[in-house]
């Protein structure tokens, strides 16, 4: 029975250890101090965003409380041109970093980047888009939604909503990502889509072009925009032109949120933006510490997760706090 006893008093020592030690790893995150003591490593993420894209701005939220949790020495940067993104993964390599996070809309005009930064043995891992190459290139694993399979989602839930006719908005042209979701979309909707290219970096011209569309096509019943600053224009562009058509968005913002609590949207698709950026350096970390790799080979999927007006409410917070 004392033997028993023992056993128990040295697990309960190791539990309450262990505990004591959770708890002290978040009351220094939460004072701004690194929860590990590993070296000061410097990660850079180089992504396509383009100026004021929100969408980012979560992606880089999540990165950066990571990277502080991990005593990582964090730098950001980002041009929505292929070229002088792969410019920006140059500087990376120059500056000799430890692990850098891409993203890669544009591939082509990545490739040759990535295999240098490999080939100088800086561990990579992809977000976002590029799933399709990530492997192929080189990283480590790709971190984000199979955008084939949100896009199909997409299509999915605008068939049990009884719609027929959707418009697709890309406001990236060359984004393979979004030549993908709307794909997805048009293969399992039941009606029919068509493809609107629009300048993303112009946002009256996006809400002239979808309000024309609108205006020239009343049996428009849908039109899905691709970004949730893009959704808002819809929106405006719906109300302009007359239309009964739903607005439907991927991503989540505070105001998409906002959107499908007072039935302006229908509903949006998330791929949880903060858990993209969070779980690149986290990986990224984790293999430089441990050598660890997730995924076995396959992409680590944050998404599609399919947002309607019963969700919004539980999410509000944390979309006006820049998370979701």
């Amino acid at each position: 029975m004392g033997a028993v006893l023992a056993v128990m008093l040295a697990a309960a020592g190791c539990s309450s250890t262990g505990g004591k030690r959770a708890e002290e790893r978040a009351a220094e995150a939460a004072e701004g101090r690194a929860a590990v003591n590993t070296p000061r490593w410097t990660f850079a993420m180089v992504t396509h965003s383009g100026d004021g894209d929100t969408f980012w701005d979560i992606v880089q939220k999540g990165a950066e409380q990571a990277a502080l949790k991990d005593n990582i020495n964090f730098l950001y940067s980002h041009n929505d041109e292929g070229n002088q993104q792969a410019q920006l993964v140059q500087t990376a390599i120059d500056k000799k970093v430890d692990g850098l996070i891409v993203s890669l809309a544009k591939p082509d005009a990545m490739k040759a980047v990535v295999a240098k930064a490999v080939k100088a043995g800086i561990p990579v891992v992809t977000v976002n888009s590029g799933s399709a190459e990530s492997k192929e290139f080189g990283a480590l694993t790709h971190i984000g939604q199979d955008e084939t399979i949100a896009g199909e989602a997409v299509g999915d839930e605008l068939n049990n909503r009884d719609r027929k006719k959707a418009l697709c908005v890309l406001h990236e042209q060359g984004n393979v990502g979004h030549e993908q979701r709307c794909a997805g979309a048009k293969k399992t909707f039941d009606g029919t889509m068509q493809n609107l290219y629009v300048d993303g970096t112009n946002m009256p011209d996006v809400t002239a072009s979808i309000e024309a569309k609108l205006q020239s096509d009343q049996s428009i019943d849908a039109v899905v925009t691709l970004g949730a600053p893009f959704a808002d224009a819809a929106v405006q562009a719906k109300q302009t032109a007359g239309s009964k058509a739903e607005i439907d968005t991927f991503d989540l913002n505070a105001k998409v949120a906002t959107g499908l609590q007072t039935d302006k949207l229908g509903f949006a698709v998330d791929q949880q933006p903060y858990l993209q950026g969070y779980q690149a350096v986290d990986l990224l970390w984790l293999y430089r510490y441990n050598r660890n790799v997730l995924g076995g080979g396959q992409p680590v999927l944050t998404g599609p997760q399919v947002i309607t007006k019963d969700d919004a409410d539980a999410l509000a917070d944390y979309t006006k706090r820049g998370t979701r």
